[in-house]
C-alpha cells in the first residue's frame, strides 16, 4: 500500500480547530522576497514578475505541490511601490489558494539606506476533498477507490473562505538588507465541511549580503526565519554569482538535530537581459527521506529594466540583481 501524507488529515478528522500549516516552503527564498514581505513591493525598480512551481517530497503520496506568481513595480508618484500575488497549494486532500494586493511607503533613511514599510490584504481559499481522506481500517478496491472509511464522523467536500492581512518591514543599503514581516495577522478561522481550520499567524526574518570579491565575482549569504511561535524553522544559504549573471550554491534548512530538514543545491542565469531563470534540488535530512526522492523547485523571473509612470525615485535606490 502507497504510503499516504495523512499527518494533517488524521487531525481533521477529530472535527476540532486546527491550526492551517505555515506559507508554503520555497528553497529559492532570495529570489523572491517580495512573496513573504509586502514591504518589498517596488524595489526591483521596474516592473518585475516571478512565477515558481515546486513539488515536495517527490514520491510520497498526498505531498505539497506549490505554484506562486507575483507582480509588482515601484509607484514613484506616491511614493512607493505596489503589486499583487497568487498562490496555489495542495497537500493530501485539502487545496489552499490565496490572492493579495499591497501597497508599500518607500522612504529614505540616513544618507545610504531606504526603509520600506508595507501592508497587504486579500482572501484565502481551502478546500476539502473528503474522497481522499484515509483513515485507520480504511476499506479500498483493487482500483485504489474507497469503499468504506470506517469512520463515524467522516468529512465530506467542502469550501471555506476567509479574508488576510500582513505587515512587513524592508531596509536596504548597498551591500545589506534585512526584512522583517508577519503573514496571516487576522489568525481567521474557516469551516469547511465540518472542520475548523486557523490560519496561523507567521513571523519572517530575513537578512541578505552582497560581498565582491573581485570586478565578476560575488559571494551572496543569506538567511530566512519562520516562526509561527510554537514552531520555527530557519535557511541558511550561500550562494556566488558570475559576471551578474551565473549563480550557483546551496543551503540548509534547519539549525539542531530536531529540525535538519534539508540542503538544497542550486542554480540560475539569465536567459536575456530581462527573462531570469533559478533552480533548486532539495536533498532530505529528515525521515522523510527515506519515502521520497526529493524535491524541485523552478523560479523564472521578468523585469522591464525601466522606469514605469512619473515621478521622482528616492535619492537611493539599490538594484539587488537578484540574478
Amino acid at each position: 500500500m502507497k504510503i499516504t501524507f495523512t499527518v494533517t488529515l488524521l487531525l481533521l478528522m477529530l472535527a476540532m480547530p486546527v491550526l492551517g500549516q505555515q506559507p508554503a516552503q520555497y528553497s529559492l527564498y532570495r529570489l523572491n522576497k517580495y512573496a513573504f514581505n509586502p514591504a518589498y513591493a517596488g524595489l526591483d525598480n521596474s516592473l518585475s514578475m516571478t512565477g515558481v512551481y515546486r513539488t515536495q517530497w517527490v514520491g510520497l503520496s498526498g505531498a505539497p505541490v506549490s505554484q506562486h506568481f507575483n507582480a509588482h513595480m515601484p509607484l514613484y508618484i506616491i511614493g512607493g511601490g505596489a503589486g499583487i500575488s497568487v498562490e496555489n497549494e495542495s497537500i493530501g486532500s485539502w487545496r489552499q489558494t490565496a490572492f493579495n494586493a499591497s501597497y508599500a511607503r518607500q522612504l529614505q533613511f540616513g544618507k545610504d539606506a531606504l526603509l520600506s514599510i508595507g501592508a497587504s490584504g486579500g482572501l484565502v481559499q481551502r478546500q476539502l476533498d473528503g474522497s481522499k481522506l484515509r483513515t485507520p481500517s480504511t476499506e479500498i478496491d483493487d482500483q485504489g477507490n474507497v469503499v468504506s472509511h470506517n469512520d463515524n464522523l467522516p468529512l465530506g467536500t467542502g469550501i471555506g473562505v476567509a479574508p488576510t492581512a500582513h505587515l512587513g518591514v524592508f531596509y536596504q543599503r548597498e551591500k545589506l538588507e534585512l526584512g522583517v514581516s508577519a503573514m496571516n495577522l487576522l489568525g481567521n478561522q474557516m469551516k469547511v465541511s465540518g472542520a475548523e481550520f486557523q490560519q496561523a499567524r507567521t513571523y519572517f526574518l530575513y537578512m541578505g549580503y552582497n560581498l565582491d570579491l573581485g570586478s565578476s565575482i560575488e559571494i551572496l549569504p543569506s538567511f530566512l526565519l519562520k516562526s509561527d511561535v510554537q514552531q520555527t524553522q530557519i535557511d541558511f544559504s550561500l550562494t556566488t554569482r558570475f559576471n551578474e549573471n551565473i549563480f550557483a550554491g546551496g543551503s540548509l534548512r534547519g539549525y539542531s538535530k530536531n529540525s535538519f530538514d534539508a540542503v538544497a543545491l542550486m542554480a540560475g542565469f539569465k536567459l536575456s537581459e530581462k527573462l531570469s531563470i533559478g533552480y533548486s534540488y532539495d536533498i532530505g535530512l529528515s525521515a522523510l527521506s527515506t519515502v521520497n526522492s526529493g524535491s524541485h523547485e523552478l523560479l523564472l523571473n521578468y523585469n522591464l529594466g525601466a522606469p514605469i509612470g512619473k515621478g521622482r525615485p528616492p535619492a537611493v535606490i539599490y538594484n539587488p540583481r537578484s540574478l
